[in-house]
């Protein structure tokens, strides 16, 4: 007898799921329900038609019902939804949004990938027609569209995570002012803060206006906009609110099932994509992940590791037994000329699992200096003092990021060390790289650290320095870069001539040396320690300490969006 298959949710695992099922097993019962009006769209592309960058509609699709029994033989119903499941005879009652009849479908397995929805908060107003999500390809169509025909002056975005960040770039792009609002002091909360201030700067620089610290109290329509209300700040008046705050799973069905819940409400599941109902399965947004770093469950919104979990779950049923090994949270995200990409720890998380760590920040291009063209991006890495496993990377820069971030998330899930990395041979052309790649670098570095041929002090260190004689901070940057800016009360001993002025440093004295990036002052460090003194390289130099106190300087001066 064919096996008789129910899949609820036709996204990313759903779909996936439901393809790969037809691929083993020619003769299963395929029955796909889809609440919205379209199955197998690109969530991740919403907000760039939105901006007009993927001008047809018909490209956020990658299937349609059609497409899906003429190839597949699988049976899709989208603008249905599965409001009730009985475990006990294997049913499931469906709901036609299009004129509210119910039917039930017999299952011998059930695939739930409900996705995540997107979070509202209780704030009063917040259902208004002029408050928007950007979650669905209606929600796309509906925002595109005021934009195309009421030409917006001014949309408040509310949320720096990956939507709220590529919705406020493609409705610059498309001629709209954006006011973009976050409650914390960062955009981008997988990144450090530190990290994250290439991303405000950038964002400033293209008239995204910024604001740290505001809290939405409500919202009150107006005449043709609506009115955005914030607590102990100015209301802010625009064409449509983007509320894009975050996700939470959309765990009730399972709930109402009696499924194990996991953290957050998430639907519990077992290596193989199994739930507590072992003839029911789950995948994608909804259910919690293992993090292959900490060993503990949480929820990692990502398309990738919903299309693996459903060909999982399609495997195990069809008898090949697959496991999901856990999700690092490789992500990467486009904000105007900047490219920003995270894998693995970064420093909030490592503190939040207790995980001892040892971080390091380079400066380097995307390929070889002397090609025209090259551009630099800022590399942060957090490895085990102890061991040199790789805990954790980010990257920003305008070309170049993602490609080391794959090879990072490649490490971490090898279990790589500092000289591992060290090690790897990546692929070397003027044009595409350089001899040694940044992830060759930042192997080297761990090494010399590790070694002990180089000790740190970082951006956060640098206040708590004395400066009453006790301590010696040395730039070694040549005299003009000086000059523009440097560390207070550092003096200043250009490398090149380091070795004739070795006796205008007092040996018993800890010296502190900074130079641009963080190269430079390594090199006096090893001319200092050769010489008997007691030195402390600055990581990332004094570009990215500069960077931090202009990014602490702007939140200070600009946190209700005055302009430059």
């Amino acid at each position: 007898m064919a096996k008789k298959i129910v899949i609820v949710g036709g996204v990313a695992g759903g779909a996936t799921a439901a393809a790969r099922l037809r691929r083993l097993d020619e003769s299963a019962e395929i029955t796909v329900i889809e609440r919205t009006g379209f199955v197998s769209y690109a969530n991740c592309g919403l907000p760039y038609y939105v901006g007009g960058v993927i001008p047809e509609k018909k490209s956020l699709t990658l299937q349609t019902p059609r497409s899906f029994k003429t190839r597949f033989d699988i049976d899709v119903r989208v603008s249905s939804e599965v409001t009730a499941i009985d475990r006990e005879n294997k049913r499931v009652t469906v709901k036609s949004l299009a004129d509210g009849g119910k039917y039930s479908l017999e299952y011998d397995k059930l695939i739930l990938s409900p996705g995540a929805k997107a979070m509202v908060p209780d704030t009063p107003g917040v259902h208004s027609k002029r408050v928007l999500k950007l979650r669905t390809v209606e929600d796309a169509l509906e925002m595109r569209r005021i934009v195309a025909e009421e030409k917006p002056g001014r949309v408040v975005v509310i949320g720096g995570g990956f939507i709220g960040l590529e919705a406020a770039e493609n409705l610059v792009e498309a001629g709209v002012s954006v006011t973009l609002l976050q409650r914390s002091e960062q955009v981008m909360p997988p990144l450090d803060w530190d990290m994250a201030c290439e991303l405000h700067a950038e964002l400033r620089k293209n008239g995204v206006d910024l604001r740290f610290k505001h809290a939405v109290e409500s919202y009150e329509e107006i005449e043709n906009g609506i009115r955005v209300h914030v607590k102990g700040r100015e209301s802010i008046d625009c064409a449509f609110v983007v509320l894009a705050v975050g996700v939470v799973p959309e765990s009730e069905l399972a709930k109402a099932a009696g499924l194990e819940l996991g953290p957050k409400g998430s639907i519990l599941v077992d290596s193989h994509m199994r739930t507590s109902d072992p003839d029911i399965y789950a995948v994608g947004d909804a259910v919690p992940v293992v993090d292959p770093v900490t060993g503990a469950l949480k929820l990692t919104p990502l398309a990738g590791p919903a299309n693996k979990q459903g060909r999982i779950a399609a495997d195990n049923i069809c008898g090949i037994p697959s496991e999901y090994k856990g999700t690092l949270g490789a992500s990467v995200v486009k904000v105007f000329g900047l490219t920003a990409a995270t894998v693995g720890l970064n420093e909030k998380a490592a503190r939040a699992a207790g995980v001892k760590y040892e971080r390091i920040v380079g400066y380097w291009g995307n390929h070889a200096g002397y090609y025209p063209g090259a551009q630099n991006m800022t590399v942060k890495a957090l490895f085990d003092p102890g061991t040199g496993r790789i805990l954790g990377a980010q990257i920003v820069g305008p070309a170049g990021v993602d490609k080391r971030i794959d090879v990072f998330a490649t490490a971490i899930r090898a279990g790589l060390t500092g000289a591992d990395l060290a090690e790897l041979e990546l692929s070397y052309a003027p044009p595409y790289g350089s001899a040694k790649d940044p992830v060759n670098m930042c192997g080297f570095m761990i090494d010399n650290i590790r070694a002990g041929l180089v000790r740190q002090f970082h951006w956060d260190e640098v206040a708590a320095l004395p400066r009453d004689g006790s301590v010696t901070l040395l730039d070694v940057r040549n005299p003009g870069e000086y000059e523009a800016g440097h560390i207070d009360g550092a003096v200043n001993i250009a490398l090149d001539g380091m070795r004739e002025h070795l006796g205008e440093l007092d040996k018993s004295k800890p010296v502190y040396v900074n130079c641009f990036s963080g190269m430079r002052s390594y090199i006096a460090c090893r001319i200092l320690s050769g010489h008997g003194f007691d030195v402390y390289n600055l990581s990332g130099g004094w570009r990215f300490y500069e960077l931090t106190m202009r990014g602490r300087a702007d939140n200070e001066h600009f946190p209700c969006g005055e302009k430059r």
